[in-house]
């Protein structure tokens, strides 16, 4: 830019010695044009004044500009290239000039050419006009909004140069963004550029290319035009009923390293589990590609065409099978899966799939296809692509120590290390929480202290490249890690200025305007819907519970001790969603009547979790998550409901385990005491044997829910830094 204010400082001064006598001073001005002068004049001191007003004011700019405003009324005032008609529209030229300018100015457009450099712009192309040339060539000098203000001026709106001008114009948006090239060029077609636009457009996002390609409009026609090798394949297959399908193969059908025909035998045959393969196959060399650097085309439209094959040919089966007792009819369509495949079904199914389809399906058949049933030889297979998200999916299952296991030690450190670097490089906090949730299942002794180790030389590292957000996340993580050492005697609630983690008070629970504890269960109209929701009113069928029952559902309200009131809707017939009206039905009433649950309790399998999470109150402060794979849903929870204690279990939830646990809860509250998770959980744990106590011990209880208490202590974080 200062070599470019630079350039026009000369033509400044070329342009003063020019019929300098003439242009020092203003010369007498007609009565019929006063007005127009005075127009000019207002437009710059309003500028000036604002400029100054909000601490813009640059004395030399104005100045000059002051001056070549002078310049310009008198040149126009004096010149014999212009009859008197001509001068009105020259100086209204100059105001609109000015006015455009104060209007980008007062809405902080971004602007980065000065004023003087604007005026003295607009005297060449004042120049240019008269003699019939062309202003195209002066836009390449000026800021996109500046270039707009010049062509959109009245008195050059029929200079001969101006459509090449527009064109110029289009390309700086489109070159300021990127990401709206098509639609830009949607609006304007048959600009000049459109071809090398195009090209640009089409190796940015293909896929939007392919649909812009297939409209039948002006620019899907350009497209369709345009003769550059991956256009042309993009438009060929754009204009294919099964186009979609190819598309995750862009980049090897337009570098020849797959043809057509091999894609087209598994397209809209019965060969499904060919076209899946094919996926896996091509991720995995994409994977090796991303890692070197490379960025494949389309590699995410490949990713979530893998995702969505994965869920539609198994996890939906094996999913829906969830009840049959025999394994071998229930995981039938994925015995013939590869270990690649099954691998791809895990990381890219994680949100669907059940937790029996993990743990007694996919996983165990991912070593058992294997010669060697080792883990670092699984990863190798995939290129290490998803590792971190497997490693997150295990530990959720508890299935981390013995994946770990079936590796040397060594290898197993070093993909832990891996695990635990880089977590400030993403844009989200995705990765430090999938962290800290892994280091509550980790039970190796050595390895937990490797990864605490490894959270320390990070935060070393990120303080000496003045990382900010990395020292936060890795300090927080070596604080909740060293935390669960209970002779480092850390109080974390206070060392991180959160809400208590091993404690709920009694009092936090009441609603501030009755004093009433409100807790809400959500209960479905399967067939084990309706056991459930009779075993819990047995449980309150006693000198202490009320028990009122409504048309959509009941309420259990304390005798004595502190006031508290269960809602819970009937779990009415599935199959006509009659459940979940009754669940509308009574959040509707609690809306109503201004109750505010903070206990919420998911009472069902996990495949209606979604409907809970979706419809529990942000009043909430404990959920209870009474399903399978629970433990997955934590992110959802505290995005409506931050602070929240969670309690959920990593594998199979059980009626017999979720009304224990709210027996308990609701009698220490009814007398009148905090919730104290570590005494509340051992008290717990001696009640239940056998199965029933495995089963509890997946369960994880507030104060050991990591990645939760890491959530709140960072948003607690950045809203401290903010106020």
């Amino acid at each position: 830019m200062n070599k470019l204010i630079h350039t026009f400082f000369l033509l400044i001064a070329f342009y003063s010695g020019v019929n300098a006598q003439q242009t020092d001073s203003i010369p007498p001005i007609p009565a019929m044009r006063q007005l127009h002068h005075e127009y000019i004049i207002r437009s710059f001191s309003a500028i000036k004044a604002y400029a100054a007003a909000n601490n813009k004011l640059s004395n030399q700019d104005f100045n000059l500009a002051e001056q070549l405003i002078t310049k310009l009324r008198s040149k126009i005032e004096l010149s014999t290239e212009i009859d008197n008609n001509a001068k009105y529209t020259w100086l209204r030229g100059v105001n609109d000039l000015l006015q455009g300018y104060f209007t980008n100015y007062q809405s902080t457009k971004t602007t980065s050419t000065p004023l003087s450099v604007l005026l003295n712009t607009y005297q060449v192309a004042m120049t240019e006009q008269l003699s019939g040339g062309s202003i195209a060539p002066l836009m390449k000098q000026l800021d996109l909004e500046s270039a707009i203000v010049l062509t959109e001026n009245f008195a050059l709106a029929t200079n001969r140069g101006m459509t090449a001008a527009k064109d110029s114009i289009l390309v700086k948006q489109c070159n300021r963004n990127p990401d709206k090239i098509l639609p830009i060029l949607f609006r304007n077609p048959a600009t000049a550029s459109a071809d090398s636009l195009i090209v640009l457009a089409a190796f940015r996002n293909p896929e939007e290319l392919y649909s812009y390609a297939a409209a039948p409009n002006a620019l899907g026609k350009k497209i369709q035009s345009v003769n550059h090798p991956f256009v042309k394949l993009v438009s060929r297959l754009s204009l294919t009923s099964t186009g979609r399908m190819y598309f995750p193969f862009l980049d090897q059908l337009y570098t020849g390293k797959l043809k057509m025909d091999s894609i087209t035998k598994f397209v809209g045959n019965d060969t499904s589990a060919g076209y899946f393969s094919l996926l896996v196959r091509t991720r995995i060399e994409y994977a090796k590609r991303i890692q070197s650097g490379d960025t494949p085309m389309a590699a995410k439209v490949l990713y979530d065409k893998l995702k969505a094959k994965s869920i539609e040919l198994y996890i939906n089966e094996i999913n829906a099978l969830h009840s049959e007792n025999s394994d071998i009819v229930r995981f039938k369509s994925i015995n013939k899966l590869s270990p690649q495949e099954l691998y791809y079904l895990a990381v890219t199914g994680e949100e669907e799939m059940y937790t029996s389809s993990f743990v007694n399906g996919v996983y165990p058949r991912i070593f058992s296809g294997m010669k060697s049933p080792r883990s670092d030889s699984m990863l190798a297979m995939v290129n290490n692509d998803q590792y971190k998200k497997f490693i997150k999916i295990t530990a959720a299952y508890n299935k981390l120590d013995d994946f770990l296991a079936k590796m040397d030690k060594k290898d197993a450190e070093q993909l832990m290390r891996g695990f635990v670097n880089g977590l400030e490089k993403t844009s989200s906090l995705e990765d430090a929480v999938d962290v800290a949730d892994s280091y509550a299942s980790v039970y190796n002794p050595a390895l937990r202290k490797l990864m605490l180790s490894q959270v320390q030389l990070e935060l070393k590292r990120c303080i000496e490249i003045k990382n900010k957000r990395g020292q936060v996340i890795y300090d927080l993580l070596g604080t909740i890690f060293s935390s669960l050492e209970p002779s480092n005697k850390i109080d974390l609630a206070a060392k991180l200025g959160i809400m208590p983690i091993y404690e709920l008070p009694n009092v936090y629970l009441k609603d501030k305007e009755n004093g009433r504890v409100i807790m809400q269960q959500f209960f479905y109209g399967d067939k084990d819907g309706m056991v459930v929701f009779n075993a819990f009113l047995n449980k309150f069928r006693n000198a202490n519970w009320k028990i009122t029952k409504k048309s959509q559902w009941v309420e259990v309200s304390s005798r004595k001790g502190t006031p508290i009131t269960i809602y819970a809707n009937l779990p009415l017939d599935e199959t006509e969603e009659l459940d979940a009206a009754s669940q509308d039905s009574l959040i509707a009433y609690l809306n109503e009547e201004k109750l505010h649950p903070t206990i919420v309790i998911h009472r069902g399998h996990s495949y209606y979790l979604n409907q809970t999470v979706h419809k529990m109150p942000a009043s909430a402060k404990l959920v209870l998550l009474g399903s399978c794979g629970g433990y997955q849903r934590l992110n959802e929870v505290l995005e409506i409901a931050p602070g929240a204690h969670i309690i959920s279990s990593k594998q199979i939830g059980t009626g017999i385990i979720n009304q224990g646990l709210i027996n308990v809860i609701s009698e220490e509250l009814r007398l009148g005491k905090n919730l104290k998770w570590p005494a509340l959980w051992n008290s717990l744990a001696i009640r239940f044997s056998g199965t029933a106590k495995e089963k509890f011990d997946d369960y994880v209880p507030p104060y050991k829910n990591l990645g939760a208490i890491f959530i709140t202590a960072f948003n607690t974080y950045i809203q401290q830094e903010t106020e």
